[in-house]
């Protein structure tokens, strides 16, 4: 006859932690290849601004999604414990490795079905569909990351389109300059009369 303890040490899940802007977040310790130092990015022209650009991996390409970015924040401060964590997702059906930028990472934490809560409707900065739920661990609640959901093609594709669609209204708020004239020819005119 099992034990319910035993049953629940073998449902334990590793959780590796990091902070985002104030926050902590957890992605599945079996997702992530490793973690580096931050380095330089190569910006790549047309991109999304929560994809960061890429980086040289031992000879691969790597994209570095700005999780900030992606949850509608500014961009974070590049600081002395800013750091890369490379997980694997699933794209197109084969293994893809990408590089999330986190502020610090904190610590790889063992969780049980019972230390995982459903996340709030509200009160999140990320949207609910990209929750696996609330870790609970010590007296803090930690955000668990659905890579699958945050990082599919269509998620990506979606940043991609709304890029486009930002660039022309950013372009209808540029004034013409003969308006910038007309507009300044009188106060000339009466300073010079």
């Amino acid at each position: 006859m099992l034990n319910s303890n035993s049953v629940d040490k073998s449902a334990r899940s590793n959780y590796l932690s990091f902070m985002l802007a104030g926050e902590e977040y957890g992605v599945g310790i079996l997702r992530v290849r490793e973690i580096i130092e931050h380095r330089p990015i190569t910006r790549v022209p047309g991109m999304p601004a929560a994809v960061q650009g890429v980086i040289n991996l031992r000879g691969s390409v790597v994209p570095v999604v700005d999780l900030a970015v992606k949850f509608g924040l500014p961009p974070r401060p590049i600081t002395r414990w800013t750091c890369f964590v490379i997980v694997e997702v699933t794209l197109d059906g084969q293994q893809t490795a990408i590089g999330l930028l986190t502020d610090a990472v904190s610590e790889v934490l063992k969780l049980g079905p019972e230390d995982i809560e459903v996340p709030p409707a509200f009160g999140t900065r990320v949207r609910l569909d990209f929750l696996l739920g609330m870790g609970r661990h010590d007296d803090k609640f930690i955000m668990l990351l659905d890579l699958d959901r945050l990082l599919s093609v269509s998620e990506l594709l979606s940043l991609m389109s709304a890029t486009s669609e930002e660039a022309p209204t950013a372009e209808a708020d540029v004034v013409p300059a003969e308006e910038v004239a007309t507009e300044s020819a009188p106060d000339e005119a009466a300073g010079n009369g």
